[in-house]
């Protein structure tokens, strides 16, 4: 607990928190729970995410450290500003309410803010009530018959505590397409001194100008209204400097425990180099700095980084060296990377305090390449996490230590401290094998054959799997795609399987996620370029769902042509989401930035082919990943995924033979369910698609064809 701060604390076991704002209000949504099950929800939430991958599945996940206190602890508050009912006069200043529909539900009374945060809340309420007054202008609702949105849209409060002074800083969010005038500005400078003169504890007002269609509440321009643009704040024994608009944990105690789960963690020395990315204002830095370790922060927001160079100046005689460069994360790593000696590493160990859309995938790989000792991860959200994760775990880097702390009480949020150290590299999953092939199941961002750019490669791994140390791919995957992958053990067993697959019984079935609403089936026929020739190329498709607005879609590409699911999907209007070459650049950041899809959105799903030796039918599936399930989830909610695994749409695992039809057209899917090895899931993948041509055979695949 803080001094000289008073604090209600909560008996985790017998008592729950009540608040009159409960009911309407989705801020706290386990509010209504003893405190002791909200923490084995929050475990059971990293737990489950884990879980979605093999690589995770067996990690040992720590029981969740509670706060204290679990009222009045958030130091940081965004609160949405908005009109009441028509009938209701006056405005709210609060959360969304649960139920969607964007209502502002009005929380003067919220539990969980600190208490100087209510302070300041209150008295932007009580001016925004005084008609006539500036603030009333600009934060006030419009009145019957004038325009619906005010020009403040919503209110960014941080607090900043040094010794037992507590002061708050103001920051007055807009759309950029609001602010036209100087006038505008001047007025709200006007209502901010005003606020300042009425309530001592704020230190200072800005400005904040915001894209209008921005998924994030805050913009990247700054305008200081009135009073200062830093004050002291301190986290246990450190000090840095509070900027507005500046990211810093809810719980201060709770921000203290994650320096030292750090610092212990990563068992640290004196004098050891640490690459502290995405670093902000230098909070961990800091930390790790005053243990004595040398501490190089990086940070895209160049404010930030300045001030964390401020606040260095503050460390004490006896702590580490301290410098930070401003800059993109992947711009900075690629510079170190250079100036490696062969065989050495730029630093000893690396942390990583990420925003909540997790790592970008060459930053992992980045820092990978860099060969730390260990690396700290510290997350916000389990789901990304647990992705990031199982790519450092093919990256050589497996989870030691995975702490859950509740850093934001009564929320389903859970932050996770998690330590990971040098590994050996796991062989890939296998779907089936026999003495003459193997096929794997590829994970994205990883390519099937070496690659640059790339430390590893599917074939790299599969190499490891026993008897399969001369193993060739018989086809191919690109990058960001995942799915099932033939190779075969030899190279001499190249060309007959990939005639099998090749040929007129040969499928490769994927599933895909495009923007928009397609049909509910059609078949593509366009041709494509491919290394410098005019080839012939059709796909099919059939919508098996809907999941906010966009389509999953089952796809079967009926020639190989390098990237044909992309481009065709592509030319009618519904690009594959995440498909950054082919795609649409807003849609793809959206979802990267609210349903983690940091990748195209393509999973090869299943297999049929005639098995060339014994002629009997193979067919082989591989369940949806992980990363794609998270998307979908929160793209849809988890009724799109129960829809679809009520239609057998997401996959299955294991093999299944059967004898080898005459043609693909006499291949139903009651034929299928006679199997009783094969999942239900070839009900949807595989309806009879009457109005489909006969498929003519293709030229044998190479292994350097990329048939996605």
């Amino acid at each position: 607990m803080d001094p000289g701060v008073a604090h209600e604390r909560i008996d985790a076991d017998a008592l729950r928190v009540s608040c009159e704002h409960a009911d309407r209000c989705a801020g706290c949504p386990l509010i209504g729970l003893p405190y002791s099950l909200q923490l084995a929800q929050k475990r059971a939430r990293l737990v489950e995410a884990l879980g979605h991958y093999p690589t995770l599945d067996t990690i040992f996940v720590e029981a969740a450290l509670p706060a204290d206190p679990v009222v009045g602890y958030r130091t940081r508050a965004k609160l949405v500003v908005a009109s009441r009912e028509l009938d209701e006069p006056g405005i709210s200043i609060g959360l969304y309410g649960g139920g969607g529909g964007h209502v502002v539900v009005d929380t003067p009374s919220c539990r969980v803010v600190s208490a100087a945060i209510g302070e300041v809340a209150a008295e932007v309420r009580a001016m925004a009530a005084e008609p006539g007054s500036v603030l009333a202008r600009h934060i006030a609702p419009a009145s019957l018959g004038r325009p619906a949105q005010s020009l403040v849209r919503a209110i960014d409060l941080r607090e900043a505590r040094e010794g037992n002074e507590v002061r708050v800083l103001v920051t007055w969010v807009a759309s950029r397409d609001d602010v036209r005038t100087p006038e505008l500005v001047e007025e709200l400078r006007v209502a901010a001194r005003a606020l300042r003169a009425r309530q001592p504890r704020v230190s200072g007002v800005a400005l904040n100008l915001r894209e209008g269609e921005s998924p994030q509440v805050l913009g990247n321009e700054l305008i200081v209204l009135d009073g200062e643009s830093t004050v002291r704040d301190s986290i246990g024994a450190v000090g840095h400097l509070a900027t507005f608009g500046a990211f810093v944990q809810a719980h201060r105690g709770q921000a203290r425990r994650v320096h030292e789960l750090l610092f212990q963690g990563l068992e640290l020395a004196r004098g050891e180099t640490v690459l502290d990315l995405y670093g902000g204002s230098g909070a961990i830095g800091l930390a790790l700095a005053a243990h004595g370790a040398d501490v190089h922060l990086v940070e895209s927001f160049a404010p930030a980084a300045r001030l964390a160079l401020e606040s260095a100046k503050s460390l004490p005689k006896d702590g580490g060296r301290f410098q930070a460069t401003a800059g993109e994360v992947s711009e900075v790593l690629t510079r170190l990377s250079r100036g490696m000696a062969p065989g050495g590493r730029a630093c000893d160990v690396v942390v990583l305090n990420p925003p909540r859309r997790g790592i970008a995938p060459m930053v992992r790989e980045q820092v990978a390449l860099l060969r730390p000792r260990a690396i700290g991860y510290v997350s916000c959200d389990p789901e990304t996490l647990a992705r990031d994760l199982d790519h450092f775990r093919r990256l050589g880097y497996a989870p030691t230590v995975v702490q859950p702390l509740d850093m934001i009480p009564l929320t389903e949020e859970v932050e996770t401290v998690v330590v990971l150290r040098q590994a050996p590299t796991p062989p890939p999953r296998v779907a089936y094998s026999d003495d003459e092939i193997v096929i794997v199941e590829k994970p994205p961002h990883e390519p099937t054959t070496p690659q640059g750019e790339y430390s590893g490669s599917l074939l790299s791994r599969v190499r490891l799997l026993p008897g399969c140390d001369q193993a060739v791919p018989v086809h191919r995957l690109d990058v960001g795609t995942s799915g099932l992958v033939i190779f075969a053990r030899k190279a001499a067993l190249v060309t007959p399987w990939a005639e099998a697959l090749a040929a007129a019984t040969g499928r490769k079935i994927y599933l895909a996620a495009s923007r928009g609403r397609t049909p509910s089936k059609g078949a593509i026929t366009r041709e494509l370029r491919d290394e410098g020739r005019v080839l012939p190329a059709r796909t099919r498709y059939r919508w098996l769902g809907g999941a906010g607005g966009h389509s999953v879609l089952r796809v079967i590409p009926e020639h190989g042509r390098t990237h044909q699911i992309r481009r065709h999907l592509a030319a009618i209007g519904h690009p594959v989401l995440g498909d950054e070459r082919y795609g649409h650049a807003p849609t793809n950041r959206f979802f990267e930035e609210k349903h983690g899809l940091d990748r195209t959105f393509l999973h090869c799903i299943r297999l049929e082919l005639n098995h060339p030796k014994t002629g009997e039918r193979l067919i082989v599936e591989t369940p949806l990943p992980g990363d794609l399930r998270l998307a979908l989830s929160r793209c849809g909610g988890p009724t799109v995924l129960k829809f679809l695994e009520g239609k057998s749409a997401l996959g299955g695992s294991g093999p299944s033979t059967l004898p080898p039809p005459p043609s693909r057209d006499s291949i139903l899917p009651s034929a299928f369910a006679s199997s009783t090895n094969m999942p239900v899931a070839v009900n949807v993948l595989d309806p009879p698609d009457v109005n489909t041509a006969p498929v003519s055979i293709r030229p044998p695949l190479t292994s350097s064809d990329d048939d996605e």
